[in-house]
């Protein structure tokens, strides 16, 4: 398989297929194919695999597309603007992302859930309680919003970050919470209660504009209709 990334900050990857070479995706990101390209709907593994699917915030289903009788080509777009990073998946290097981050893969890529290793950072970190991991060997597309922004983290080192600004991350790093200290800076700072931390080792991978900020910063014109 080969591709391209084009179009930054409406972001879609078009990418070319051998024949009988398969891509799949689960929230019908699909923009355009070539005619040969077939597509199959399946649970894309046993039942729990399917509900895992769904709490991470992706569908119950896959859509696998298969270039029949020669050489195929298919796009995916991003759904918010931003940027597709194309992910090199190879054993010893998982990567956990976002939910609903995930917007193609080779077929030979595994999708699963992913769990915090504390509670804290599920419910306060601002993914939620699971996330997705990424596994296998190939190649995986994942949607950013907004800009990215990549740090490596060495052993013990640690990043701050907002809720929501964490869009990737190697499965090496740790995810936990921690609260805003001061009374002030809870009621007047406007940042939230918590705060995500992620401690190396790995690589991280940031956002500039999440879809949870970018729909809070529209909310008041919304709400007065101006």
């Amino acid at each position: 398989m080969e591709y391209k990334i084009l179009g930054e900050p409406l972001p879609v990857v078009e990418c070319q297929l051998a024949p009988g070479e398969r891509m799949i995706t689960e929230k019908g990101s699909m923009c355009w194919m070539s005619p040969n390209m077939q597509m199959e709907t399946n649970a894309g593994g046993s039942l729990g695999k399917a509900f895992g699917r769904m709490f991470s915030g992706e569908s119950m289903f896959q859509n696998v597309y298969t270039a029949q009788g020669g050489p195929g080509m298919i796009s995916f777009a991003a759904s918010f603007p931003g940027s597709i990073r194309a992910i090199q998946l190879a054993p010893g290097r998982e990567v956990v992302v976002q939910k609903s981050g995930f917007l193609a893969s080779e077929d030979s890529v595994q999708l699963s859930i992913f769990f915090q290793k504390k509670a804290g950072a599920g419910f306060f970190g601002g993914e939620g309680f699971i996330m997705q991991k990424l596994s296998g060997t190939g190649i995986a597309f994942v949607e950013i919003d907004g800009h990215a922004v990549e740090y490596d983290l060495a052993p013990g080192q640690q990043m701050i970050v907002d809720t929501g600004y964490l869009a990737m991350c190697d499965a090496t790093c740790s995810i936990d919470i921690q609260s805003v200290k001061g009374v002030k800076n809870v009621l007047f700072g406007g940042e939230g209660l918590f705060n995500t931390v992620v401690t190396g080792p790995g690589h991280i991978v940031l956002q500039t504009m999440p879809i949870s900020a970018f729909a809070g910063a529209l909310g008041p014109f919304v709400a007065t209709g101006s």
